[in-house]
């Protein structure tokens, strides 16, 4: 489990990524230009920091936090989410998320014309896409069935399976291998640094962020809870797959039909993992809540309604 045995924390973390990217205008604006795929010519030059909270227009609707968010001067708005266990609801927040910041972008009596378009990069430590071992960088636009070559600009999406990035697969762009690197490469066991990533003025500046005596106690607690989190929601997906695979298996076979496989397996699948997602959350919630950590802080990191946590 992820830990902060070593001199540097894993900059996959809640806190550490948005201590990096959230709050370094110079380091989220390297990481865009590196990552995204913007037109030569058409790098971004400065951005500013929007809040990350998406406010929905429907008041029943409930927001959402992302990670960080910032638009260029005038000009295109960014996204840049960490995900760290892919789940089937991901790709819909993703979306969701993007056309908030569509939305919220005019007033009332505005003209469609000011809209600018949206990136949003999404950088997931899984394998999430039914794509090729090598295939790990996925762009999405809004482009024509037919002639792919015609595209409407206005929203655009990118996903980065980070497990499956190799350095020499996109040797041609040096600042995207760097961060990859950096989000790969650099973790609680980390002892030496490649060489490389110190040279680099923004990836030594980003390993300068995440060196363990930077933090306090609190935030080294908040950073432990999150990786219990991470590995208590992982464990519960793969409990809840292999369980929904037996079930379907024996219901498959005493059925005779693909049909019993594919609905026990599905079944199980959603059933072990929900049980097993909220026993690991109540357990951790109790543990944070004994340390007095403030319960928006926990209902962050567990997923639970305040009123739940209220009553432990």
């Amino acid at each position: 489990m992820e830990g902060t045995k070593g001199k540097y924390l894993n900059p996959k973390a809640d806190l550490t990524f948005k201590k990096v990217f959230g709050e370094h205008e110079d380091l989220v604006m390297s990481l865009l230009n590196a990552l995204l795929p913007l037109d030569e010519g058409k790098q971004i030059e400065h951005v500013e920091y929007l809040t990350p909270e998406m406010v929905p227009e429907n008041p029943g609707k409930k927001n959402s936090i992302v990670d960080v968010r910032c638009r260029e001067t005038g000009g295109r708005h960014f996204i840049v989410e960490m995900q760290m266990n892919w789940n089937n609801e991901f790709q819909q927040r993703v979306i969701l998320n993007a056309a908030k910041a569509v939305v919220k972008q005019l007033g009332t009596s505005e003209d469609y014309s000011l809209l600018q378009p949206v990136y949003a990069l999404n950088l997931i430590n899984d394998v999430g896409f039914d794509a090729g071992p090598d295939e790990f960088y996925h762009d999405y636009a809004i482009v024509n069935v037919e002639h792919s070559d015609r595209v409407i600009e206005g929203l655009r999406f990118v996903f980065v399976e980070l497990p499956k990035f190799k350095p020499q697969t996109i040797s041609e762009r040096k600042m995207a291998v760097l961060w990859l690197r950096f989000l790969t490469e650099i973790d609680r066991d980390t002892e030496e640094i490649p060489a490389e990533l110190l040279e680099n003025p923004e990836t030594s500046k980003a390993l300068k962020i995440l060196e363990k005596s930077a933090y306090n106690e609190a935030e080294l607690r908040a950073y432990e809870y999150y990786w219990d989190a991470v590995y208590n929601e992982r464990g519960a997906i793969r409990h809840g797959y292999k369980q929904g695979l037996a079930e379907g298996r024996a219901e498959g076979r005493a059925e005779g039909r693909a049909e019993g496989r594919a609905e026990g397996r599905a079944e199980g699948r959603a059933e072990g993992r929900a049980e097993g997602e909220r026993d690991k959350a109540l357990e951790l919630a109790r543990r944070m809540k004994t340390d007095g950590m403030a319960t928006e802080l926990i209902a962050k990191y567990t997923g639970l309604d305040v009123e739940t946590i209220n009553s432990l």
